[in-house]
């Protein structure tokens, strides 16, 4: 994979944090400040975190334009990305710490945590878009689930999200085939 550390991150972030939004077999997955703070941490953040429900309400939208990447084409991710990047006032430049080392920060470190979600990933994308990697950006194969995910796989191959839907794929298959080989026996 030709991507860079930082631009995998923050593309495995975005997934992540899309998949939050709540669905009709799934509660909110950031009801509060503290679990988006949780999260953040978990994904080493840096930069001022959120403290207030406003700001909460604030990354949930634009969670939903993040989402929208995965259901775009080229034209529609470039349009999305020239967006979050106007709307973010992004101005890269090179920064250092852990876990990353040397990368891009594109927004002040004090700008609120949505337009810094936005612009970090509308900034992966400027990788994914000019690779013409857009196809690595996929939704669960699952008949049950529409979580996204990053596909970094050296081959393109996988089909299902970081859940357990690859796992459930791969029992009922076993069980299928199972199933047929004693139906062909008694037959």
């Amino acid at each position: 994979m030709a991507f860079t550390h930082d631009t995998e991150v923050a593309l495995q972030y975005a997934a992540v944090l899309v998949n939050t939004m709540p669905t009709d077999t799934r509660p909110e997955g950031l009801p509060t400040v503290a679990a988006l703070v949780e999260q953040l941490r978990e994904w080493d953040w840096t930069g001022r975190m959120p403290t207030s429900r406003d700001e909460l309400e604030t990354v949930q939208r634009v969670r939903s334009r993040l989402r929208e990447y995965w259901e775009s084409d080229l034209e529609q991710a470039v349009e999305i990305t020239n967006g979050l990047l106007r709307d973010g006032d992004a101005r890269p430049r090179l920064v250092t710490h852990e876990p990353l080392g040397w990368h891009v920060h594109a927004t002040a470190d004090d700008a609120p945590l949505a337009a810094r979600l936005a612009v970090d990933t509308a900034m992966a994308m400027i990788d994914v878009i000019r690779a013409d990697e857009l196809d690595r950006l996929k939704v669960c194969d699952a008949d049950d689930c529409s979580d996204v995910y990053v596909d970094l796989s050296r081959n393109r191959s996988r089909k299902f999200c970081d859940g357990t839907c690859g796992n459930n794929a791969n029992v009922a298959a076993y069980r299928a085939r199972k199933a047929s080989r004693a139906r062909a026996r008694r037959g």
